[in-house]
C-alpha cells in the first residue's frame, strides 16, 4: 500500500472478510451499512481500535471508500488513523482484523492497542 492522500485503506483479504461478514450479517445488500472504524481509550498501550457495521452517518464523520468499501470514522478517530490499512490474516500466529498504522509508535502484542 503507498499512501497517496489522507484516508484509511483495507487490503485485498480485509475486504473479503468485512463482505463474509456482512453476507452473515444479512446486512449486504443493504447498500446503508457501511464498515465503522474507531479508536478508543483503553487496552495494554492507552488506545484500541473498533469495528462495527452501521448504517448512521454522523455530522463530523469522515467517509473514504477504498477497494469498493465504504469506510467511515469520526473525526477524532481519524486523527490517529490517517493512512492506515485494515488488514486481515488468518494465519497460526494469530487471525483477525489488525490496523497497519504509520501513526502509531508502539503497539502491544496482541495488536489491538496503540500508542502515538
Amino acid at each position: 500500500m503507498v499512501a497517496t492522500d489522507n484516508s484509511i485503506y483495507i487490503s485485498d483479504k480485509a475486504k473479503a472478510k468485512v463482505q463474509q461478514l456482512m453476507a452473515d450479517a444479512g446486512v449486504a445488500d443493504d447498500s446503508s451499512y457501511f464498515l465503522r472504524v474507531g479508536v478508543v481509550g483503553g487496552g495494554c498501550s492507552g488506545l484500541s481500535y473498533k469495528l462495527d457495521f452501521d448504517n448512521e452517518a454522523k455530522p463530523m464523520d469522515q467517509v473514504f471508500e477504498d477497494n469498493g468499501i465504504k469506510i467511515v470514522t469520526d473525526l477524532k478517530s481519524f486523527l490517529y488513523l490517517v493512512n492506515t490499512e485494515l488488514e486481515f490474516s488468518d494465519g497460526l500466529n494469530g487471525k483477525g482484523f489488525y490496523f497497519n498504522n504509520p501513526n502509531a509508535s508502539r503497539s502491544c502484542g496482541c495488536g489491538e492497542s496503540f500508542a502515538v
